[in-house]
């Protein structure tokens, strides 16, 4: 299959012939192939956008390694040192961004490199000031699917904190959505709203002031909301401003470091019309990649496991019998013939520690009492008997 696919991938439509394979058809299909490459238009596709480039000013995601990086806001007298060296930021202007740049050195010597990476909400998570707790980007994608995420949609999320998600939030719902969220602390609201707004976000964000606990959320949005994010300390309070502002069918999530709370909230969403309620816990566990000696024929003697100083005073032995200080060179089994060298895979043995507990849930659309026997009395009608379905104690809601 691979073949195949690798043959594709490397044929010219026009011809139908491999590059660098001569064809063994028949001239008449030769024929067939220079007429369909007379017939062949290949499509025009539009130009790729210009790369955009590093400007003064900009925000800057410098990559030393893959968990060291830092933000920088470039500045006309701006440095940024590290132990690679000394980088000018006037000489980062013009550079596109993926970018590998020089620093200087000590005594003018050429020093190590840094890539310049555009800023995105995942590595913005990274490197962004720790206000308070954040999301990380396993929780924070498996919000934006549950939430049924798309543009266009109008999304609520209560405890703004860092800002972590809401960078997420906003493009999950750019450019035609928009993202309310809210924040108690006053300090921490301000500064969330001048990254939304050095970051250009503020025409898909709104940071507001408020203490969503005790007032909920406002009423000019009641019925208008698709999702709903609660990070708060107490989330089952919020739940019934959380199901009057969302429409019919709406997805309302819940972040909480602890399983009571967990449980309150539980109680609350079934007691306000969600359905299809569900927890989760995300746990990552990372996979280590070597290169270890593996047997190669089971059926001969397995080599012993040796420390590093049996091994060393064994390769001493077989150097000191290779130029003639004796020993019995049969007794000894040849490694190379015995094992040989495999990429493995094996997972790590410390998993990813406990971070906090997702509830999703679902407003349904219940019927009322009136409503199920006004559509069992049509559907008698319709069926002209005159009697109809039974009466379900779940089908509406007390």
């Amino acid at each position: 299959m691979a073949s195949r696919i690798g043959a594709l991938l490397h044929r010219d439509p026009r011809l139908g012939v491999v590059d660098g394979e001569k064809s063994t058809a028949p001239d008449s299909t030769k024929s067939d192939n220079a007429d369909a490459a007379a017939a062949y238009v290949i499509p025009s596709f539009p130009d790729p956008p210009p790369a955009q480039t590093v400007q003064m000013g900009s925000l800057v995601i410098v990559y030393e390694g893959f968990n060291k990086q830092k933000a920088v806001v470039l500045t006309p007298k701006g440095q940024y040192q590290n132990r690679y060296g000394t980088f000018l930021h006037s000489e980062w202007v013009g550079k596109e961004f993926g970018a590998k740049v020089y620093g200087r050195g000590d005594k003018g010597s050429s020093g190590g490199f840094v890539w310049l990476l555009a800023p995105t909400p995942e590595l913005w998570t990274k490197v962004l000031p720790h206000r308070t707790q954040i999301l990380y980007a396993p929780d924070i994608s498996l919000v934006c699917y549950a939430l049924e995420l798309k543009p266009g949609n109008i999304v609520l999320e209560s405890g703004t904190g860092s800002a972590s998600l809401t960078h997420a939030l906003v493009r999950a719902v750019a450019p035609t959505g928009h993202v309310f969220t809210f924040e108690f602390n006053c300090a921490r609201a301000e500064a969330a709203n001048e990254e939304i707004i050095a970051h250009q976000l503020a025409k898909h964000c709104t940071v507001t002031h408020r203490d969503v606990e005790q007032d909920g959320f406002p009423k000019c949005l009641e019925g208008r909301c698709d999702a709903v994010f609660l990070d708060l300390p107490g989330p089952w309070k919020v739940v019934p401003s959380a199901a009057r502002s969302l429409r019919k069918d709406g997805v309302v999530c819940s972040f909480s470091p602890c399983i009571e709370q967990v449980q309150k909230t539980c109680e609350a969403l079934e007691l306000h019309g969600f359905g299809d309620t569900q927890t989760v816990e995300l746990l990552g566990r990372e996979y280590d990649v070597e290169t270890r000696e593996l047997q190669r024929n089971l059926a001969m003697q397995q080599p012993k496991l040796q420390n590093k100083w049996q091994r060393e005073a064994k390769q001493k032995a077989k150097r000191k019998r290779s130029t003639g200080g004796g020993g019995d060179v049969d007794d000894e089994l040849d490694e190379s013939n015995l094992t040989k060298p495999c990429v493995v895979a094996y997972p790590r043995q410390q998993a990813q520690s406990h971070t906090g507990y997702l509830t999703f849930a679902r407003l349904v659309p219940y019927a009322t009492a009136e409503q199920a026997a006004a559509a069992r009395a049509k559907g008698r009608a319709k069926r002209g008997e005159k009697s109809g379905g039974e009466v379900i104690d779940d089908e509406y809601s007390d």
